[in-house]
């Protein structure tokens, strides 16, 4: 790009609540162990929503670029001591400020995408996000899957555990939703509405028995609630929604007295999240998994809107991309 000649590059900086500028900044360069990326895009991620929207404890402007971590991109750059990528290499990484023409990375954060995904987007952090869920959940054929949420994440998850063979149960409050979770395979699509009713349906479909396995990925109390209701006598709840507005109760007596598996299925090691995104490279590139009709690319420019749609939710938008 011209920016990269000149030494600068286009980077939007989060200056204060629902208030985002693009900036002409310095260009980074790339330290020990890193590269730099010449992006070709981000997702915007649920956990990002709270910096756009302002807390009293956020301190802007945020850094440029920031909190962009779900790019992928080009290698342009190499820092000193770097041998297993290379210019040119096209990759998804983990870094913290791709809302930007270009970001750093640490070349054990970054993965090669295949020829054969050349040209599609590819936000590798959310899509290794699923991955790492599925793979902590342990779901077996014929197993029944309840999975409250359909957003991004859920959508995927639900294709991911049809595949393995599992009756899923998809609980959504929005019909389209609902309908996107039964194109990726949902057996049964429940509208997320009265919990009492909720809890009969899936008992009705179950002999009672209720689900082996239940995925929340909501991120709020109710769905919680009935995440830990829909799970069987030693079945595994996995929380994948993100809590972020506060504490939470649980019924502790009815986890005690059903013995249920709780999983927090948010991973922190950088080296479980590389892994999960080498899995989705896997799962994508052969066919398995086709995210590609669940984003809603926007410039860079109109990152506002990116954010506006993230909080509204209008119908059909799973997951925003923004590109430079």
């Amino acid at each position: 790009m011209d920016g990269a000649a000149v030494g600068t590059m286009r980077a939007a900086v989060v200056g204060g609540p629902r208030g985002i500028r693009v900036e002409r900044v310095a260009l980074p360069e790339p330290g020990p162990g890193q590269v730099r990326v010449r992006m070709e895009g981000c997702g915007v991620c649920g956990s990002n929503l709270p910096v756009w929207e302002g807390r009293e404890w956020f301190r802007y402007p945020l850094p440029p670029g920031a909190p962009g971590h779900e790019g992928w991109g080009v290698v342009d750059a190499l820092g000193p001591d770097v041998s297993s990528l290379k210019p040119g290499d096209r990759v998804a990484m983990l870094s913290s400020a791709a809302f930007a023409e270009y970001d750093l990375a640490d070349a054990a954060s970054a993965v090669v995408l295949p020829p054969s995904l050349a040209g599609k987007p590819f936000p590798g952090e959310p899509l290794g996000c699923a991955m790492n869920i599925f793979r902590r959940a342990d779901i077996q054929p014929g197993q029944t899957v309840a999975i409250i949420g359909i957003g991004f994440l859920g959508a995927v998850v639900t294709r991911l555990a049809a595949n393995a063979g599992a009756r899923v149960l998809a609980i959504a409050r929005r019909p389209w939703a609902l309908e996107v979770a039964r194109s990726q395979g949902a057996a049964e699509c429940i509208p997320l509405e009265d919990p009492h009713r909720i809890i009969e349906r899936v008992k009705a479909l179950t002999g009672d028995a209720l689900c082996d396995r239940v995925i929340e990925a909501v991120g709020t109390q109710g769905p919680l609630d009935l995440a830990a209701e829909l799970t069987r006598v030693r079945g595994k709840l996995l929380i994948a929604g993100y809590h972020q507005d506060g504490p939470r109760q649980v019924n502790l007596q009815l986890w005690n007295w059903r013995g249920l598996d709780v999983i927090n299925a948010h991973e922190r090691d950088p080296k479980v999240y590389v892994e999960g995104i080498r899995m989705a490279v896997d799962a994508v590139a052969s066919g398995r998994v086709d995210p590609f009709p669940l984003f809603t690319p926007f410039p860079l420019a109109q990152m506002d809107r990116a954010f506006e749609a993230l909080r509204s939710r209008p119908e059909g938008f799973l997951k925003g991309l923004v590109t430079p």
